[in-house]
């Protein structure tokens, strides 16, 4: 819950703090783009104050009072230190584009730099999230469409995903979930129930992937329920609507 009780990390325990669903002090990375700003609206919704901290302050058109929009950069401990400072939590929408030629190193350098400025003003909690097939050998149940034409197309982003995960997986002092949607849409927030897997996707009994896409605004409602469910502590979960 980022209040740093040992209790909460026992996913069996759901401690006063979490299962109140108090309204929480969040700073949002990635908030201009199209996940983020659908993670920002349903966080102002509930209630909680939001620190939107983005590249381009223009980029963000929403107005409320509970939120503070601000410029940092995001590669830069130092630059992001003052914007943590008294938050509950970090919640990571940060994406970067395919690179054939380069590689993809965006999300491991944000997120060394992101981890480093959390333990420096003692923010214990963050949410991030990645896609399904990060691990370059999962995609093998996949469609052909997929496995042969758009995994090789953004296997530089996955990459770097998957880094950016096994880079949290040796975080033993944050308290941290990564969520793994499959290929997002921009429709509407449903309240269908959600189907996980601890996993790089949701299969079905023959081991096949259940589905290929999710609304992002089903993203950004699955990752604030985070805040009240301790079962994806320190855990990377796949998702996908059913």
């Amino acid at each position: 819950c980022g209040r740093q009780r040992k209790s909460c990390l026992d996913e069996t325990y759901q401690c006063e703090f979490c299962s109140s669903q108090r309204k929480m002090k969040i700073a949002v990375l990635g908030a201009t783009g199209q996940t983020g700003q659908n993670l920002v609206n349903q966080a102002l919704q509930q209630g909680h104050s939001i620190t939107a901290i983005v590249r381009n302050p223009s980029k963000l058109t929403i107005n409320h009072e509970n939120l503070k929009v601000v410029e940092a950069n995001i590669f830069s401990k130092d630059s992001l230190k003052p914007h943590f400072e008294g938050q509950d939590a970090v919640m990571s929408c940060l994406g970067f584009p395919p690179s054939f030629f380069y590689g993809v190193t965006g999300y491991t350098e944000s997120m060394t730099a992101t981890l480093d400025a959390m333990r420096e003003v003692k923010v214990n909690r963050i949410i991030t999230m990645t896609s399904w097939y990060t691990d370059p050998n999962s995609g093998t149940n996949s469609s052909f469409f997929i496995r042969f034409m758009l995994l090789p197309i953004i296997r530089s982003v996955l990459n770097n995903m998957y880094e950016m995960e096994k880079l949290f997986e040796k975080t033993e002092d944050i308290t941290w979930t990564v969520v793994r949607p499959p290929g997002l849409q921009n429709t509407p927030v449903t309240d269908k129930e959600f189907q996980t897997h601890e996993g790089y996707y949701v299969p079905d009994e023959n081991g096949f992937p259940v589905g290929q896409t999710v609304s992002r605004s089903d993203v950004a409602r699955f990752m604030l329920s985070l805040f009240s469910n301790n079962t994806w502590i320190k855990k990377a979960v796949a998702i996908i609507t059913k």
